[in-house]
């Protein structure tokens, strides 16, 4: 069960650092202001800040108390 409980904490350790990519690929790139215009709903971007920054927040305490927890099992086990 220890072994179970190791590799469901390293998956969510790698999916939150895949979410933190991902949002600070929309932070720091025009990749989301390019989609948006794309499919016509630029207007939307002067509210992407508003939204992503905090996400981006959020994702990285996710990933460093994600990988806190792995580290954690990993020395126990």
């Amino acid at each position: 069960m220890e072994k179970q409980t190791t590799q469901s904490l390293k998956k969510k350790f790698y999916a939150a650092i895949a979410g933190t990519i991902v949002v600070a690929l929309c932070c720091f790139t025009p990749v989301l202001v390019i989609l948006l215009a794309a499919i016509g709903l630029s207007s939307f971007t002067p509210y992407l800040d508003y939204v992503l920054l905090p996400a981006l927040a959020v994702l990285i305490i996710l990933t460093i108390y994600s990988y806190k927890e792995w580290k954690k099992t990993q020395s126990q086990g």
